[in-house]
């Protein structure tokens, strides 16, 4: 029986290759080796962490939206998958998932993803008044595979609307009940760069096999158009 999502179609299906781009502190080596001179201290700041990171407290015992048993361990960069869901903005949702919890959001290609990343920073610099900012993306691709809802087809679908206002609230509420049905996320055409395709994936188990590529720098100089340029990789 073909199964559908409030009359979109849920699809299996399987992409070896996709790509995400995050903030290239997050790949740095943890500040506290700094600020310590022995193991036992180090062990000391990272208790003290573990009390205050969001990651490490839902891995330990969940957090609202993000059950401790939903969160991955023992695989190839589960911290970054985790933080993913765990870390959400609770007065920013996206567009297909909400304050309480995260999304892994990808692209079929890096282009897309710089498209992606380099609006919603435009954006954020705009609201701040001031286009001066040098930020540095690394690529993570992972594989994915199973049941998403599909929404390639569906270029005109109210959660598609290029303005968050009136497009996030349209997805946050197909992902709940994508979430209520055990699909694994969306497929979508991208809303910011023509002819990109984009993916949403709601369950971390659902992100396989992530492995770290290059690094883009984007440049603001003070307009909202950011200079992108390949730095490593």
């Amino acid at each position: 029986m073909k199964r559908d999502l409030e009359g979109l179609p849920v699809v299996r299906a399987a992409f070896p290759r996709t790509v995400r781009l995050v903030t290239t502190a997050r790949l740095r080596e943890a500040v506290l080796k700094a600020l310590v001179d022995t193991d036992a201290e180090r062990t000391e700041l990272e208790e003290i962490e573990s009390a205050t990171s969001t990651r490490l407290i839902a891995e330990a015992r969940g957090i609202a939206g993000v059950p401790a048993g939903q969160l991955i361990a023992g695989v190839a960069h589960a911290a970054f998958i985790n933080a993913s869901f765990a870390y959400a903005k609770p007065r920013e949702p996206n567009r297909f998932n909400g304050p309480d919890r995260g999304a892994w959001y990808a692209a079929l290609a890096v282009e897309t993803s710089l498209a992606e990343v380099s609006f919603h920073m435009t954006a954020f610099l705009g609201r701040a008044g001031d286009f001066h900012a040098v930020v540095d993306y690394a690529e993570l691709f992972a594989s994915l595979a199973g049941e998403y809802c599909d929404l390639r087809k569906a270029r005109k679908h109210p959660a598609l609307d290029p303005d968050p206002a009136l497009g996030y609230p349209v997805g946050n509420t197909l992902a709940k009940v994508a979430l209520a049905r055990d699909v694994n996320g969306f497929i979508y055409p991208s809303v910011r760069h023509r002819g990109g395709t984009c993916f949403a994936v709601l369950w971390p188990h659902a992100v396989q096999s992530v492995a770290q590529g290059a690094v883009y720098r984007l440049t603001w100089a003070g307009t909202s158009k950011a200079e992108i340029e390949r730095v490593t990789g």
